[in-house]
């Protein structure tokens, strides 16, 4: 099985273990794993502002990139939303572009989706010592349905205790670019996020989505807690042994 990994702007540029983390992650599981160098963008930033045309645009270098592969995985359930989802609207005057555009977007999954949908992975083989609690983002559960899957991976990991928040559901406040737009709201929701991880008792927070993680994290600091781990579920399913192999950021 041939699999593009997509890594992401935000993995790429703010915390690229995360991408090791995911291209270790399906080694392991029998995968070939291919990190096509000129990926970039989905263009989901400029979609979701109105430009229309930059998305088109990277969805096209995203065909370019990928259709040769059997799959492509993408550690962030945000960036998978919008090709999966989205990019079924950027071509309607092209059917013969649109149509394979659809077709790769079919073969596009989050990383914990791909996992237990496709894999159907029994056995991780990896350890973490601590209580878990997940935050479940827009576009990952929204979007793409994903709930039960990264929990169900968790579970498979020896020594992670999961202890889900009251509003495990309920967004971070994050949104790209409604954080900037309405700075005051998202703020508040952030704030209620933090409050709900440390009400949880959790060793570690931890998500399918990098934007929702630093935004969380950010406030989490902001607020003087230095204590909880803030993770993406890559970096958990792959194990400390696997992360220390790895090297920093």
């Amino acid at each position: 099985m041939r699999v593009g990994l997509f890594v992401t702007c935000l993995v790429d540029l703010m915390r690229p273990r995360i991408g090791f983390a995911t291209l270790k992650l399906l080694q392991n599981s029998g995968c070939e794993v291919v990190v096509p160098e000129g990926q970039t963008c989905c263009g989901q930033p400029g979609f979701n502002s109105g430009d229309r045309e930059s998305g088109r645009l990277l969805a096209q270098r995203f065909l370019k990139d990928f259709e040769s592969f059997d799959y492509v995985v993408i550690p962030s359930g945000s960036c998978t939303g919008m090709i999966r989802h989205h990019y079924a609207q950027l071509f309607p005057a092209d059917p013969a572009l649109q149509k394979r555009i659809n077709a790769l977007s079919a073969r596009t999954y989050e990383l914990t989706q791909f996992l237990h949908t496709v894999l159907h992975i029994q056995n991780l083989h990896s350890s973490f010592k601590g209580n878990i609690t997940y935050h479940d983002s827009c576009s990952g559960l929204r979007e793409l349905g994903i709930k039960l899957q990264p929990r169900q991976l968790i579970g498979q990991v020896a020594g992670a205790q999961l202890r889900e928040m009251e509003k495990p559901e309920t967004c971070c406040g994050f949104g790209g670019a409604f954080s900037i737009k309405l700075g005051d709201i998202a703020s508040r929701m952030a704030d209620n996020k933090c409050q709900d991880v440390q009400a949880s008792g959790a060793d570690a927070i931890v998500g399918g989505d990098l934007g929702c993680l630093l935004n969380i994290e950010g406030r989490l600091r902001r607020m003087g807690d230095e204590s909880t781990q803030v993770l993406h579920v890559a970096e958990v399913l792959v194990g400390p042994e696997a992360l220390a192999d790895l090297g920093e950021d």
